[in-house]
């Protein structure tokens, strides 16, 4: 059988509403989420034995034990039957970012395994298995525009087609992780149930005006403890606000990366070239975000 590659785009927050603290301490939310063009790259290529092989730009920063592994050793346990293989990860996201480069790499890997199996996928649950694997892996395996609640697990597909306009979007990093617990941490939510506000429907506006105006609207409940943590984060999504054409900037997921959405394919290039030169650390990568 033949190397099988998937792409492990970026997944973007474009809303993020906390609602509370739950008993076990997990925290439940609900998030409007799309994916960007830019991602990591992740090759399956079936072999008697399992192995994980890391290069790309960011492959020094991943430390302690890699998702994809983990996810082989979930798979193998699952049904030993299954064929797996060596897994080549090339990392050209963040580490860290807020962009759920590892989910998104964990569930390349699923999709990978599922096509490498297709007599046994039938077999598998799949969504189960990526709950099991981490809170982003469920909506990064279903690839789509979509709320997702609870802690992650439950993830409901965008209604129409296409669910959300493909937009020119701007990426901005500011080379230098932020952990996901450090920022919940920092919140200190109330528990589960105190939260009044009123919940996202799944229908959303179509156009990138209204979303920009969702979007202000709805904000990043994390946003503010993250950038008491990292003050960079304000420097970076005042400098996209400040692009001509920006419809809206944000920050997405945990941070710290900040996304601008933008009037035209023409003006985001634009700010990219212009954001590139506002700091050498930052990483700054033109995209759209959509379906």
């Amino acid at each position: 059988m033949t190397s099988i590659r998937e792409i492990a785009r970026a997944k973007v927050n474009l809303t993020l509403r906390v609602l509370g603290r739950r008993p076990d301490g997990y925290h439940e939310i609900e998030s409007l989420v799309a994916f960007a063009d830019a991602g990591d790259r992740v090759t399956l290529t079936p072999r008697p034995h399992c192995r994980v092989r890391i290069g790309g730009p960011f492959a020094r920063d991943i430390v302690g034990a890699n998702l994809l592994a983990r996810t082989l050793d979930v798979l193998s346990a699952l049904d030993a039957g299954l064929t797996l293989g060596t897994v080549e990860l090339e990392k050209n996201l963040p580490v860290a970012a807020g962009l759920g480069g590892g989910s998104a790499d964990a569930a390349a890997l699923l999709r990978a395994v599922r096509q490498a199996n297709p007599d046994r996928a039938d077999a598998v649950a799949w969504h189960e298995v990526a709950a099991r694997l981490g809170a982003d892996v469920p909506v990064c395996l279903a690839g789509v525009p979509a709320v997702m609640r609870g802690i992650g697990e439950m993830v409901e597909p965008l209604e129409g087609s296409p669910a959300l306009p493909a937009m020119p979007a701007v990426l901005v990093n500011p080379g230098r992780p932020l952990a996901t617990p450090e920022v919940f941490r920092a919140l200190a939510a109330a528990p589960l149930g105190a939260d009044e506000r009123a919940p996202l429907a799944v229908s959303v506006p179509l156009d990138a005006g209204g979303l920009a105006a969702l979007m202000r609207e709805r904000g990043n409940d994390l946003e503010g403890p993250a950038t008491a943590l990292l003050p960079a984060i304000a420097d970076i999504k005042a400098a996209l606000s400040s692009q001509a054409g920006c419809l809206v900037a944000a920050m997405s997921g945990s941070g710290p990366t900040c996304f601008g959405l933008f009037a035209d394919t023409a003006a985001a290039a634009r700010a990219t070239a212009t954001l590139a030169h506002y700091d050498p650390r930052w990483w700054v990568v033109e995209t759209r975000l959509g379906a």
